[in-house]
C-alpha cells in the first residue's frame, strides 16, 4: 500500500481554491527550480531571503527564514543578511524583516 503524502504548504493554503497556483508552486517552483544543481539550496535560500527583504514581502519571509535554516544557514547569517540589506534596500524593510526573523527564531526549536 502506498504511503499517503502530507499535503504541501501550498495545498494547505489554497487547496481547491487555486489548484493551478498549487501545481506551479509544488511542481515547478519547488519541484524543478529549487532542485536545479547550478545553485545549492543554501544559496537559493540566501537569494530568496534577500529578495523578499529587499522587496518588502514579509508575508512569505517567515517560511523562507525557517526553510533557509533547514538548508544550512544559521540565525546569525540570516540576521547579518537583513542588517546588510538595511543599507541597500531601506531601513523600514530591514526592520520589518528583522521583526519577522525575531518571531520565527523565537518560535523554533533548535
Amino acid at each position: 500500500m502506498a504511503e499517503k503524502k502530507e499535503p504541501s504548504n501550498a495545498q494547505k493554503m489554497f487547496g481547491d481554491f487555486a489548484p493551478t497556483l498549487v501545481d506551479y508552486t509544488d511542481n515547478v517552483l519547488f519541484g524543478q527550480i529549487w532542485e536545479r544543481a547550478e545553485l545549492a539550496k543554501r544559496d537559493r535560500s540566501l537569494v530568496t531571503v534577500a529578495a523578499l527583504v529587499s522587496s518588502g514581502n514579509t508575508e512569505q519571509l517567515a517560511f523562507h527564514l525557517a526553510f533557509a535554516k533547514r538548508n544550512g544557514l544559521t540565525e546569525a547569517e540570516l540576521i547579518e543578511v537583513i542588517t546588510h540589506l538595511a543599507f541597500y534596500s531601506g531601513w523600514p524593510r530591514a526592520v520589518s524583516a528583522m521583526t519577522v526573523a525575531k518571531q520565527v527564531f523565537a518560535n523554533q526549536e533548535d
